[in-house]
């Protein structure tokens, strides 16, 4: 891609072999296939966990937002820790880490209940996760300069995917065995395994000289680097809110748990069709402000009308959330690489975007639980989103704009 220059080549002291380079491919979409599955399952066997009265309204809206919370909070400390250790090793630990949150998340405390590790598991796979995010786009501006549509595709769509898992998965779970626990416990298997896949290659990566803190440009200080960061706060708003409350929506509004699950599983395999074409799409475009405020305004529409519009088009509105979602997260987080020209500066600009991003874009989540306790339905929910989506349609067009973070 002619806009992106290659990164400087003495970062590493040996060029990765093509089968490596495949190999480290295939790792990187089957842990996004990973990152999801924590929001979407405790969603889809939630009104079950209320119904069994493991945990008391005020927990509801922590574990619907402190995972995407952390998000924000460990994101700047992976670049850090990539220089310390190397990306690999990093990505391999934070997958250990995740699996060990899955693990716990439904475990009972005697007479606690489920609480206390639910609160720890979840707090543990948020923090993984964050490490996880920043890092995964970094490695591909590395690795993969000249596929950067292509890789972009696959690994936003893996992330999609495994929302689609979650949501899908979790409810058939829960009723073939009684349990909401072991459905919620189910998914450390994926995890567990996607580790081990992965640690041969990480323990055995090659090492990468260190790289000074100065390298890379200032990207707090960058008025591009903030048009993109708001477009992310804003995207992610709506993002988590779609992965923690988009079920419980849909079962207010009269839909059983397991049709529901359904409707939540199409909507997000629509978001993997859409995040699979979208960055290469925008990265072929002279300019990316037409597609930025095109699928802001398309998510925003889509979760409106799925909680305000006729239950009659329910399909049409799911349908139309899931491809503008995944068009506009995996559009977003290739703004990481569109709008950088060295690795440094892209590793940067992923800590600061989706630091600040899913810190603050977290209080999506937070809003729509406050409103829903408050007022018993969604329905101003529905107004804020459609807010959210004509702010994000106007920094869109701002980051979209063929300019770079220098």
């Amino acid at each position: 891609m002619d806009s992106v220059q290659t990164q400087t080549p003495a970062l590493e002291t040996t060029a990765p072999s093509r089968a490596r380079l495949a190999f480290l491919g295939v790792c990187l979409v089957l842990i996004g296939l990973n990152l999801r599955t924590v929001f979407s399952s405790f969603a889809a066997v939630l009104v079950e966990i209320r119904a069994a009265g493991a945990i008391p309204e005020w927990a509801v809206t922590a574990l619907t937002t402190v995972p995407a919370t952390l998000l924000g909070v460990f994101a700047p400390l992976a670049p850090v820790l990539a220089r310390r250790f190397g990306a690999e090793r990093v990505l391999l630990g934070a997958m250990l880490v995740l699996t060990g949150g899955l693990a716990i998340r439904p475990t009972e405390l005697g007479t606690l209940g489920h609480l206390p590790f639910l609160l720890l598991g979840t707090a543990l796979c948020g923090a993984a996760i964050a490490l996880c995010n920043v890092i995964l786009p970094t490695v591909v501006k590395r690795d993969f300069q000249h596929r950067l549509g292509l890789m972009g595709g696959l690994y936003t769509t893996a992330i999609c995917a495994s929302a689609a898992l979650g949501a899908g998965f979790t409810y058939p779970l829960f009723e073939l065995s009684g349990q909401w626990t072991t459905a919620l416990f189910a998914w450390t298997v994926p995890a567990a395994v996607v580790a081990l896949l992965f640690a041969p290659l990480a323990v055995h990566a090659p090492h990468r000289a260190a790289v000074a803190d100065h390298e890379g440009a200032d990207v707090w200080r960058s008025p591009v680097a903030w048009q993109v960061t708001l477009f992310m706060v804003l995207q992610a708003m709506s993002s988590f809110s779609v992965f923690a409350w988009l079920a419980p929506v849909l079962r207010d509004r009269g839909i059983d748990g397991g049709t529901a699950g359904v409707m939540v599983s199409v909507s997000i395999l629509l978001q993997m069709l859409g995040s699979l074409f979208a960055p290469a799409l925008a990265a072929k475009l002279w300019d990316q402000r037409i597609i930025n405020a095109t699928l802001a305004l398309m998510t925003g529409a889509g979760f409106a009308l799925s909680i305000l519009g006729p239950l009659e088009g329910i399909w049409v509105w799911i349908s139309l959330l899931g491809l503008g979602q995944g068009a506009l997260t995996a559009v977003a987080l290739t703004m990481i690489m569109l709008r950088t020209r060295d690795q440094h500066t892209a590793a940067r600009l992923s800590g600061m975007m989706q630091g600040v991003g899913y810190g603050v874009g977290s209080a999506g989540t937070f809003l729509v639980a406050q409103i829903h306790q408050n007022t018993g339905h969604f329905t101003v929910a529905g107004w804020m989103f459609l807010g959210i989506s004509l702010a994000g349609a106007v920094f869109g067009w701002m980051a979209g704009r063929r300019r770079y973070v220098e």
